[in-house]
């Protein structure tokens, strides 16, 4: 095996501890019964999909989802749901970052959205003190900005390409198997995150 050059990490429950269940049970609380259908850690709806593209606005998703909420449920209501799943930065996995950065180019590919970088970003400065996630990374991907996002082939492809690094000299970790299987069919060598892992435990 080629000599790891590059690492590329996920965000969410790899650097960003995330809880798929305060969004779910805050739509519930809100009327939506069915959210387990619409949006998991594996897969998502054309709504969500679109979203995390950047295909439609952040007001087209809140008076879609409004369709489905009770009649009352407000723009606020959504968002403060929406953004639940969002908890807090794993502060010892960036500070291991910092030291990886002298011996990897180090980049992110996150499945996210407008609405949630706005979020995790206040997030991370009260957090941290520091300005911006990116700043740990040669470059960050965000799926609503490069309008696409794992786990199609396609996407890695297109992270491999821009950052100008080979596939077979990158480690791609998630905390999805689904992404990792995408990773995997785009020829980058992969470890699958585990619950109760961190990036400082695997990569020294």
């Amino acid at each position: 095996m080629p000599k790891i050059k590059n690492l590329l990490f996920d965000l969410g429950g790899v650097l960003l501890n995330i809880d798929y269940n305060k969004t779910a049970d805050a739509f519930k609380k809100l009327g939506v019964k069915q959210f387990d259908k619409l949006y998991s850690q594996s897969g998502a709806n054309p709504l969500f999909e679109e979203l995390e593209t950047g295909k439609i606005s952040e007001d087209n998703f809140y008076k879609t989802i409004q369709q489905y909420c009770q009649p009352s449920t407000t723009k606020h209501q959504i968002e403060t749901a929406w953004n639940a799943i969002l908890l807090n930065f794993r502060i010892k996995s960036l500070e291991h970052l910092d030291k990886l950065k002298d011996k990897y180019n180090v980049y992110l590919l996150s499945n996210t959205n407008s609405i949630h970088l706005k979020a995790f970003d206040k997030i991370f400065e009260e957090e941290t003190g520091q300005p911006s996630l990116d700043d740990y990374f040669i470059k960050a991907y965000y799926s609503h900005k490069i309008h696409q996002r794992k786990p199609y082939p396609s996407t890695y492809q297109f992270v491999l390409l821009d950052a100008g690094i080979r596939a077979e000299e990158t480690l791609f970790i998630d905390d999805s198997i689904i992404n990792i299987e995408g990773a995997k069919q785009a020829g980058l060598e992969v470890h699958h995150l585990l619950s109760g892992q961190k990036i400082e435990d695997i990569i020294e």
